[in-house]
């Protein structure tokens, strides 16, 4: 054993690191020790390595995930740091929203639907859509609605698409309504309330209509459809209008 070999205890005493935490990242093959004892297996580290478990530990602490650490340890630190940036910055997004959420329903409580029941007709439509996560919901409807504006007629009807069941991930949709439309919107009953405000604090309205649902005995066969009824270009945030509407399979 060469003698400027240090022990993990004193190793992860330099590096600001626990031993549990030096042990599991051998394990996953992020950073080895320059020596194991065979008879032991105690792990023995070289003072240089310091510098690679200490950019480990900083990076952990700001919540960058172990795959991308052992980009960065690879040598791909410029695009895989950014790339973790910006999936942090989408959680804070996140997390802001629910606390503009939060916020509301303390100071005013749980919203006063009014929710009616709506026929609507079928509808020819173009159709875009993305991957999407509950964190990214935003960006990705934003993209979809990017597509379809080009061709999109002046007073033109735009609708989100979303799932009624929030999986880790799942398709954000975006139909424009258009005679020439290669896809179906599908008609039917609907309940539907109409939200007055940011698009953001829509959820608070999608929860008074499914307990609307939920109360006069109906059964909601999703999507969520939002029918965007304002220009967010030219209408400040709190007078947007948007028609929250979710199908029921058992209304006459």
């Amino acid at each position: 054993m060469s003698d400027d070999l240090l022990p993990i205890g004193r190793f992860a005493r330099l590096c600001r690191l626990s031993v549990k935490q030096l042990r599991h990242y051998d394990d996953l093959g992020l950073l080895a020790p320059a020596w194991t004892d065979p008879s032991s297996g105690y792990r023995y580290y070289r003072p240089g390595q310091a510098r690679d478990a200490l950019l480990v530990g900083l990076l952990r602490a700001m919540d960058v995930p172990l795959p991308v650490v052992a980009r960065v340890l690879s040598g791909d630190g410029g695009g895989a740091l950014r790339e973790a940036r910006d999936r942090i910055e989408a959680d804070v997004d996140r997390r802001l929203r629910g606390l503009r959420l939060l916020d509301r329903v303390v100071a005013e409580g749980l919203p006063d639907v009014a929710v009616s029941i709506v026929r609507e007709p079928a509808r020819r439509v173009f159709t875009a859509s993305e991957p999407a996560t509950p964190a990214t919901i935003p960006v990705a409807t934003g993209a979809c609605v990017a597509r379809l504006l080009p061709r999109m007629a002046p007073g033109g009807l735009l609708v989100g698409l979303f799932p009624l069941d929030m999986a880790d991930e799942f398709d954000v949709r975006v139909v424009i309504e258009a005679a020439d439309g290669d896809g179906v919107l599908p008609g039917g009953p609907f309940a539907a309330a109409v939200h007055v405000g940011p698009y953001e604090e829509i959820p608070l309205t999608v929860h008074g209509v499914l307990a609307w649902i939920g109360d006069h005995g109906h059964t909601p066969a999703g999507p969520v459809r939002e029918v965007y009824l304002d220009d967010p270009a030219t209408t400040p945030p709190e007078r947007l209008e948007t028609r929250v509407m979710i199908r029921v399979e058992d209304s006459p």
